[in-house]
């Protein structure tokens, strides 16, 4: 994926997971698009996004 950070095991970007988000979308709605990805991932992801101070 050009060297774009992924889920662990898929090809799905992170980056599609907070796009989704932005547009309003659920958790839920994201795992049902992507059911290749992990729920504990995502919220991983999430955790670590809101650990990191704003760029």
């Amino acid at each position: 994926m050009g060297g774009e950070p992924v889920f662990t095991g898929t090809r799905v970007p992170v980056q599609i997971l907070f796009e989704h988000l932005d547009a309003g979308d659920t958790i839920d709605d994201f795992l049902e698009g992507f059911p290749s990805v992990d729920r504990d991932d995502v919220l991983a992801v999430l955790a670590i996004r809101a650990a990191s101070p704003a760029s």
